[in-house]
């Protein structure tokens, strides 16, 4: 029989693992050896952070190829075509979700291998939970363009459907890229469309605020400014 692909949610920014997971999904990660992670170094401080019961030495991690091909994928499930369970684990958050490990699960179900997600934190969820905008339509899309003019014209497109569809857009940005892009929020949209900031979600940091794009223009002074730098963030606009 194969073994199992659970699908391990990790820490967003909670230091101590009772405050972002139940003890069950603890419990199913601490009797796993071996796992496939995004990013092999953040998964084992994930490990050593829910005091997995072996040394971080003996478990086997291995990490996803930037460019994942047929081949690899194959070698890495391989464990499990053998009778191994294996744990799934993103860089932050849930496998599968804005998360490249979404190629793994898909040829897991392929090829008959049963696939069992973990409760644990999502920030895209969380976000959309606090942020007080349409909960019923909602559409995650990635990143943005970095650069002008591609930016400010997707703001527009994504604005437009919005207030078209009823819907709620959410979109992250790399952490230091994150003051240009309410920049740019702040220059494209209407001043009526809503703008939540989820940031540092699960953290003693965490701040989350939901304002008119007119309400945050008039928030001038530095104190009053929500401090995205370097801090990861989730937006969602409400045209």
């Amino acid at each position: 029989m194969p073994g199992t692909l659970y699908l391990v949610p990790a820490t967003l920014g909670a230091e101590a693992w009772p405050d972002y997971l139940p003890a069950a999904t603890r419990d199913i990660a601490c009797r796993l050896s071996r796992f496939i992670a995004e990013n092999a170094k953040t998964a084992r401080a994930e490990l050593k952070r829910l005091g997995h019961p072996l040394p971080l030495r003996q478990i086997d991690i291995q990490q996803l190829p930037e460019r994942c091909a047929a081949a690899d994928i194959e070698r890495l499930l391989e464990p499990l075509r053998a009778g191994e369970d294996v744990g799934l684990v993103s860089e932050a958050g849930c496998p599968g979700v804005a998360d490249p490990g979404a190629s793994i699960v898909r040829r897991a179900h392929a090829i008959g291998i049963a696939v069992k997600p973990l409760v644990g934190p999502s920030s895209l969820l969380l976000a959309l939970m606090a942020s007080g905008l349409e909960g019923q339509r909602f559409a995650f899309h990635g990143y943005l363009p970095a650069r002008e003019p591609d930016r400010k014209q997707r703001i527009v497109e994504l604005e437009k459907e919005s207030k078209r569809l009823g819907q709620t857009q959410l979109f992250i940005e790399a952490p230091y890229r994150n003051d240009a892009l309410l920049a740019a929020l702040l220059a494209a949209c209407q001043p009526g469309t809503r703008l939540c900031l989820a940031t540092g979600l699960t953290s003693a940091e965490e701040t989350i605020a939901t304002r008119t794009i007119g309400e945050w223009r008039r928030l001038t002074l530095p104190e009053t400014r929500p401090n995205l730098d370097r801090r990861p963030t989730v937006f969602l606009m409400l045209g």
